[in-house]
């Protein structure tokens, strides 16, 4: 059954001349002023989802992005910031690039984030997927078999941090500890200090392919699936609840996932379609090149694979796909309830904000949201309206 609602904010601005004719990505060039209201929209967002009794706010690591669409370098720093300025809601790094890191200083900072938050973070690890940010930072994406090299070791060596009283680790990127002499003695081992105090820890990876989905099952680590077309999450999920039996964990379907959808609440579907057309054609303006529209065709081929589909997306596609789910508040609970009886283990839903909308628009949404959606799902829980800033 589903329990617990999210919302993922990839830290964007508020764009100006959104949607499929504004203003094209590459064109956009925002003075570090203008990006800092990213920062501004996450401590509003955050209060916000906390006085309405939403489960989490995620985030997305990202770099250089003077484009506006995705401005947080640090997920762990900026959710050790909200948690104290709210009470109760989680916050996701969805996703730490791990490829960009060394594995042991992101052991670090999120295990003292762990500490410091009293449980309030949630660990997501990811390979990158924009060379700008990856190559730049010295670690491989354009060779993609690379990458994947790079960051099972770092995984292999974040788990150990995190579970073991001391380990080392030798392996093609990294000895640890390093060989050498410390206060008259050859190192053996070190120890993680400090270790997360809340153990075995939450681990989120996003899945967009079998061998993603096999990795993430094998190691524990529960799976994102995000915007994707109807067909794409039956494969995803019978996947994971698959590879999961194959070591012996038996899961119901859907279960240790998350499904992601955008959303728009107004009288019908038409309204609502309308509303958000402008966002949603900005949102894959910027991510359709990085190969974000996880959609098929009538065929079941995805699209941008041979003969099928290669455009934009528009709101027409999403809702069809279901990966969009626009229409009253009735429209949205039915809509879910069909995911829910689908895959009767999913409890987690994440809505997307999305690219371009305002914060006060999106504000709104949110508490339609949770007062006329979430009840459905949570019929013993009360909502509280926050007063008005």
């Amino acid at each position: 059954m589903i329990k617990r609602f999210s919302v993922f904010y990839v830290g964007q601005i508020d764009l100006d001349n959104v949607g499929k004719d504004g203003t094209l990505p590459e064109d956009r060039w925002y003075d570090n002023e203008h990006l800092l209201q990213a920062y501004y929209n996450a401590e509003e967002l955050a209060k916000h989802l906390d006085a309405l009794d939403y489960y989490a706010m995620w985030g997305a690591e990202h770099h250089f992005q003077r484009e506006g669409y995705e401005c947080f370098p640090n997920l762990i720093l900026l959710g050790v910031h909200l948690a104290g300025i709210t009470k109760n809601i989680k916050f996701g790094n969805s996703f730490n690039i791990v490829p960009m890191w060394h594995p042991l200083r992101l052991a670090e900072d999120f295990a003292m984030a762990d500490v410091m938050t009293k449980g309030r973070m949630i660990f997501g690890v990811g390979r990158g997927y924009q060379t700008r940010e990856v190559e730049t930072f010295g670690a491989p994406l354009l060779d993609r078999e690379a990458n994947r090299e790079l960051f099972i070791e770092q995984m292999e060596i974040i788990l150990k941090a995190f579970n073991e009283d001391s380990f080392t680790h030798k392996g093609k990127y990294y000895t640890l500890p390093a060989e050498v002499e410390y206060r008259g003695y050859a190192l053996k081992d070190i120890t993680l200090v400090p270790r997360p105090s809340n153990l075995p820890v939450e681990m989120w990876q996003p899945v967009s392919s079998g061998s993603s989905i096999q990795f993430a099952a094998e190691k524990g680590i529960k799976a994102m699936i995000g915007l994707t077309g109807e067909k794409i999450v039956d494969q995803f999920m019978s996947q994971y609840q698959s590879a999961a039996a194959n070591i012996g964990n038996k899961l119901e379907l859907g279960q240790n996932t998350a499904l992601g959808f955008g959303f728009c609440i107004a009288e019908n579907q038409k309204d609502a379609m309308e509303k958000v057309r402008p966002y949603h054609d900005e949102r894959y303006k910027w991510f359709a090149p990085f190969g974000f529209v996880r959609y098929t065709d009538e065929e079941g081929r995805m699209w941008g694979t041979p003969g099928a589909p290669a455009r934009l997306p528009n709101v027409e596609d999403g809702i069809e796909q279901k990966a969009w789910l626009c229409g009253n508040s009735n429209d949205i609970i039915e809509s879910l309830k069909h995911f829910e009886n689908k895959y009767p283990g999913l409890e987690d839903i994440v809505l997307q904000w999305p690219e371009g909308m305002p914060w006060l628009e999106f504000k709104d949404q949110l508490t339609i949201f949770a007062s006329e959606v979430m009840p459905a799902f949570q019929p013993t829980k009360s909502v509280i309206t926050p007063a008005d800033d």
